[in-house]
């Protein structure tokens, strides 16, 4: 097999993508190039799992730290950055590797979707705020579905930021948000890999991480952030945990209470991550652990 030009490593949060990635730059020059949709926003540090600074100063890292956290990013946004950093990192002949859990990111890399960059409707996105609040998230993702049958397979029920943004793309353009997903592939030969790890022993590895990240400081990062007045409705604050450890900070639930929703939000977005990575996925080179696949990754020398 010929050496790729770009390496993406996918799946679930808590599988040790971060540390494969880290552990490549022993056979090649390397790039990491974060897709993960949380670990773009700073400030957002500890309980996103985002790159530690001494993990980032061991090779490059791009695409982490590059929006307030009030701020919105789209898929659009975040293809068209992407593919000039990985024309730029091939042209200096080094290989770039795409990191993360978010699926439309990844995917829309390696399919080459061309979505059109739409800018946000703040009185379209309040009007269908509003709706999920009297409604349900459930009520509108059937509004969707109606409009956009397709969007099942991209957009799952309890994202309701993505629901709103593919209803708001519709409303500006009268295209169903799936049908605009054109696809030109990349022209670069590219690796995709990922490290198969058991449901519950996932979930065993994510509650630890969780009491780590706690006893790192992530109700003080949390604090940081309500201290300096963005609030838990921003899009930003529905990474796993944030809104639930704000809560407790604001003195709504308690600690404990705190941590098992914690527990079950993290568990649910393993489980929508799943649905983007599928084991059945022939794309995929799974593996068990990260010593084999950074020993199947044939990374140009």
């Amino acid at each position: 097999m010929d050496s790729p030009d770009v390496v993406f490593i996918v799946g679930p949060t808590g599988t040790g993508k971060t540390e494969a990635a880290l552990n490549l730059r022993h056979s090649s020059s390397i790039e990491i190039i974060n897709a993960d949709s949380r670990q773009v926003y700073k400030w957002l540090s500890i309980g996103t799992a985002k790159p530690t600074l001494q993990q980032q100063s061991l090779v490059p890292h791009h695409l982490f730290d590059i929006i307030e956290p009030d701020g919105s990013f789209s898929i659009a946004q975040f293809l068209e950055i992407a593919r000039e950093k990985i024309t730029e990192i091939l042209s200096r002949n080094i290989t770039p590797v795409v990191v993360g859990g978010t699926g439309q990111y990844l995917w829309g890399l390696i399919e080459g979707w061309q979505i059109p960059a739409i800018p946000p409707n703040k009185t379209l996105r309040k009007n269908y705020e509003s709706f999920v609040n009297e409604n349900g998230s459930e009520a509108l993702y059937k509004k969707l579905l109606s409009i956009d049958p397709g969007a099942r397979a991209i957009i799952d029920s309890s994202n309701t930021r993505r629901i709103i943004r593919a209803l708001e793309v519709w409303e500006h353009t009268g295209v169903p948000f799936s049908t605009l997903r054109k696809q030109a592939p990349p022209s670069y030969r590219f690796q995709i890999s990922g490290i198969n790890i058991n449901r519950l022993d996932l979930y065993k590895r994510i509650n630890d991480r969780l009491i780590s990240m706690v006893e790192n400081g992530w109700v003080a990062e949390i604090e940081s952030l309500l201290s300096y007045g963005y609030t838990t409705k921003l899009p930003s604050f529905s990474s796993a945990g944030y809104r639930e450890i704000a809560s407790y900070i604001q003195g709504i639930t308690t600690y404990e209470e705190a941590l098992e929703k914690t527990k079950a939000a993290t568990h649910r977005l393993v489980r929508a991550q799943d649905n983007w990575f599928k084991k059945s996925d022939s794309r995929i080179a799974w593996s068990e652990n990260i010593e084999e696949l950074c020993k199947r990754v044939n990374l140009k020398k």
